[in-house]
């Protein structure tokens, strides 16, 4: 059990790596707050966890909308007195060139990943010092280390949480905080299977061609980046500090011959 007893926010858990993730927080001993904008999916994460004889709680917030996150931290902590992991897991995708690219779609996609890391965070920390402790988990992606095609603005949000995290990290060591990143490689998620079926003629054809970005020769699921975010949140990862802890399947290190 190696989050017994500790209290962990888990922003857009309702699906895909951020509902694995709940689910692997609980079996390991947590009180796990499912955040998400959509009620159904959160109140159905939920379920399976405590019909698993897990502990969860739901609380609907946009995690960009500052009123509504102060509000669901001050709940967690008034009804469990403290929150010993953030994992900034919500975020949405981003596709085209940049001189292609609406304006209204990019300032979309960088307010959910980046300022969606921001705000949760802003008001977590504050009860993170005062304890002395906490784990904060950022999403990445490998994409912040490498280039690929028609991704600019996905791009750049994930580069910019990589930074972030670093630089969250030097602030608050001193009331140690742990902050460190996630950056998967393509992850077969509900989300990636929409996007495939909505994109390309052929979302097999499109599938087998992303497996051969990665040395591993198949997609990650969900459950391969939860297992990485346990490591994190636990204290077993406790001499980390403002890593990057890839989960690719050799996309960032490895090159076919």
């Amino acid at each position: 059990m190696r989050l017994s007893n500790k209290i962990a926010l888990i922003t857009g858990s309702g699906s895909g790596i951020g509902k694995s993730s709940a689910l692997r927080f609980a079996s390991e001993g947590a009180l796990v707050i499912i955040n998400d904008l959509n009620e159904a999916n959160g109140l159905e994460t939920v379920a399976e966890i405590e019909q698993a004889g897990g502990k969860a709680a739901f609380i609907r917030a946009d995690v960009t909308n500052k009123e509504q996150v102060a509000s669901m931290v001050e709940q967690i902590i008034a009804e469990y007195g403290r929150i010993d992991v953030l994992f900034n897991n919500a975020g949405v995708s981003g596709v085209g060139v940049l001189h292609e690219i609406d304006e209204d779609d990019w300032d979309r996609v960088v307010s959910i990943n980046v300022k969606g890391v921001f705000v949760p965070s802003k008001y977590v920390l504050p009860h993170m010092m005062k304890q002395n402790s906490g784990s904060i988990i950022n999403m990445s992606s490998c994409i912040a280390e490498i280039g690929l095609a028609r991704r600019a603005s996905y791009a750049a949000t994930k580069g910019a949480v990589l930074a972030l995290t670093k630089s969250m990290q030097v602030d608050y060591a001193p009331y140690n905080i742990r902050v460190n990143a996630l950056l998967p490689g393509t992850i077969l998620t509900p989300f990636v299977e929409q996007y495939l079926k909505k994109s390309y003629d052929n979302p097999e054809e499109a599938i087998a061609s992303l497996k051969t970005r990665q040395l591993s020769g198949d997609l990650g699921k969900p459950e391969d980046v939860a297992q990485a975010a346990l490591f994190l949140a636990s204290d077993e990862s406790k001499f980390m500090m403002g890593s990057p802890l890839y989960i690719d399947g050799g996309v960032v290190f490895g090159k076919n011959a």
